[in-house]
This record gives C-alpha cells, sequence and structure tokens, in this order.
C-alpha cells in the first residue's frame, strides 16, 4: 500500500511539474508573439492577397508618392500584410481611358484615372464637372463628389467597388493677353478637350484640342494664346514661362479622378479585411486625396506669380454671373440627355449644388 501511495505521489509530482513547464513555456510565446504584434507578417492560415493597380501618371507625381504609396502601405499594415498593392504608374499596365474597363475584366485589380476619359461611359457623373458650380478649392470639390457619389450610388459604377474618389478642383484661364471680361474671350484660341471646349466655345473663345504635353510648344508658337486647366499646369507644365496671365475662374473647369478595385476581388476578402481597407480609405481621402491638388495649386501659383512675373486677375461679381448664365445651357443639355437616357438628372445636379453650397462655406 505505501509503495502505491508512493507510486500516485511521483506520478502527481511529476505531472504538476509539467504543468508548470507548460505554462512558462506558453507565458514565453504569449511574450514573443507580444513583441512582434506590429509586423506586417501574414498569418499562416492567411493567403497573401497580390493587387496590380494600373495609373497613368508618372512615378514622380504626387498621385504617386503622396498618395497611392503611402495609401498602399498602410492597406498592407492595417490587414496585417495580407493585403499588398504593386502600382504600376505611366500607363506601364493600361493606357489612361482603358484603367477602369481593365479593372472590371482583371487586367488589373485596382486603378487610378479620368472618368472623363471615357465620356459617355458615366452620365450621372458629368454632373460633377459641369460648368456653372463653383468649387472654391479641390478640398470642396472632392468632398462634393465623393460624398454626392456615396449618396447617389449611380449604376454606371457598380461593376467595381470604389475606394474613393479626388478631384483637381476649379481650373482658372492662363493666357498670353489679359482676360477680364467675356468680350476678352472672342476668337481667342485657347487649348481645351471635352467638356472645357465646349464651355469656351459659349463664351465665344476658339477652343482647340491638344494634350497637355503639347500646350507649352502651342503657347510658345502662339498656336493657341491661352489654357484651361488647373493651376499645377504653371509649374509641372513649366505653361508660366509661356503665358502672362491668370484669370481665376472656379465655375469652369473640374475633373473627378477615381480609385477603385475589381468587384470579384473586393468580395473575395473577408469582411474583416474589407472593414480595414474602408478605414485607410477614409483616413487617406481626408488627409491626402481630397486636398492634394490644393497643395499643388498652391504651390505652381506662388511660383507662377513671385517668379515669374504673372498677373492674377479675377472677375467681377457681375461679370462672372454672367458667364455662369451664358454657359448654363450647358447644364440644360445635361438635363435633356439624362432624360432621353432615363436618368434623373435634375436630381444629381441639386444634390451636386446642394454640397457645393455645403462645403464651399465650410472650406473657403
Amino acid at each position: 500500500m505505501k509503495k502505491l501511495r508512493f507510486g500516485n505521489g511521483r506520478r502527481r509530482f511529476a505531472k504538476a511539474t509539467g504543468m508548470v513547464l507548460l505554462l512558462l513555456a506558453v507565458t514565453a510565446l504569449l511574450a514573443f508573439t507580444g513583441c512582434s504584434s506590429k509586423t506586417t507578417a501574414p498569418a499562416k492560415n492567411q493567403q497573401v492577397v497580390e493587387l496590380k493597380l494600373a495609373h497613368f501618371f508618372p512615378s514622380t507625381h504626387p498621385a504617386e508618392k503622396d498618395l497611392i504609396q503611402p495609401w498602399a502601405k498602410a492597406i498592407e499594415e492595417a490587414t496585417n500584410g495580407q493585403v499588398k498593392i504593386t502600382s504600376y504608374p505611366q500607363e506601364t499596365l493600361l493606357k489612361a481611358d482603358a484603367i477602369y474597363d481593365g479593372v472590371v475584366n482583371g487586367i488589373a485589380d485596382m486603378g487610378l484615372s479620368c472618368f472623363s476619359y471615357t465620356r459617355g461611359r458615366f452620365p450621372a457623373l458629368e454632373a460633377f464637372e459641369l460648368p456653372g458650380v463653383t468649387y472654391n478649392n479641390s478640398k470642396v470639390a472632392s468632398k462634393v463628389a465623393w460624398e454626392g457619389i456615396k449618396q447617389l450610388n449611380p449604376k454606371e459604377v457598380q461593376d467595381t467597388r470604389l475606394m474613393m474618389v479626388l478631384t483637381t478642383g476649379s481650373g482658372d484661364l492662363f493666357t498670353k493677353v489679359p482676360v477680364q471680361k467675356m468680350e476678352d474671350l472672342k476668337g481667342l484660341e485657347i487649348r481645351a478637350t471635352g467638356l472645357s471646349a465646349k464651355t469656351l466655345q459659349a463664351l465665344g473663345a476658339n477652343p482647340v484640342a491638344m494634350p497637355q504635353s503639347d500646350a507649352y510648344e502651342a503657347l510658345s508658337k502662339g498656336v493657341v494664346k491661352g489654357n484651361l486647366g488647373p493651376v499645377e499646369v504653371l509649374q509641372g507644365w513649366k505653361q508660366a514661362e509661356v503665358t502672362q496671365y491668370i484669370t481665376k475662374t472656379p465655375f469652369l473647369y473640374n475633373t473627378l479622378f477615381f480609385v477603385t478595385m475589381n468587384l470579384d476581388k473586393w468580395n473575395s476578402l473577408s469582411p474583416e479585411t474589407q472593414k480595414a481597407i474602408e478605414k485607410v480609405n477614409e483616413e487617406y481621402f481626408g488627409k491626402v486625396a481630397m486636398g492634394l491638388w490644393d497643395k499643388q495649386n498652391e504651390a505652381a501659383l506662388k511660383y507662377a506669380v513671385d517668379e515669374k512675373g504673372m498677373t492674377l486677375l479675377t472677375l467681377q461679381k457681375e461679370e462672372a454671373d454672367l458667364w455662369i448664365t451664358t454657359i448654363k445651357p450647358i447644364q440644360d443639355e445635361y438635363l435633356a440627355n439624362m432624360k432621353a437616357k432615363g436618368i434623373e438628372g435634375r436630381q444629381i445636379l441639386d444634390k451636386v449644388k446642394e454640397l457645393a453650397d455645403k462645403y464651399n462655406a465650410e472650406y473657403k
């Protein structure tokens, strides 16, 4: 009996010792993983999702350096390394006008480009680029576009998962001669494309279609006498060297950019991963994307005026109102086109104007 009790005691002692060793091992393991909690390495049971993002900006452009690269890194960290995004700038994966459909078809997993590069493909969204709506800056225009699109949820963008929408904000006139009245535009050759060309034609100018890359030479040779676009082209495209006047026109121009993702790829992600990405999207829209062009425009305006001696002109209120009245038929044409397509254009345009008033008051 004593031997049996001794044997049981030894077994109990061995079992207790084993439990202590196991607890020590678990404690050490927890301490190790705790020290490594900031790593972006995915868990062993998680499959790394590699995503290709196509866009047309140069690798040196703020859209790549200040938005896409840090945003992609933040997503990788937020998903614990499960989602990794590789950027393909400067049309190395897809041409600018093929990016949206390339994302739809899975040629690229994600894409950044302009809605207007495929005009007619996004009829409802054209309301956000219509002339006659004033935007104080790109913060206002971006907030209006992104919030408006989320509220309206037009059918034309439901074939991808939009990450965010950002804009250039208002564009201005850069000319060789001063433009302060509508009569100053009569017959004036101005580089413009698409909707901008129609707007300038309504104001009496002679729009000349050409890519931004050709504008410097055309201005220097006098083929055109001006350009309509965001102020950043004065520095980024060196157009301050070949123009003398800047006329502020915050109601003539706005261009929308999208960052979007293939819908099947998005749906393949877990709800937790989707939520993590959406949180990063919200953060980077607010702190980088919505004001991306403001930052460029402010630097370019200072450069153009202080270093290149350009003259900044502002339209008198009565003159600005005349311009807005003159281009109103372009809005009316938009509404008629939307009605023909069975789209509630009036509702969309009213939403754009409502949000523009709201955010112009907030971001002066």
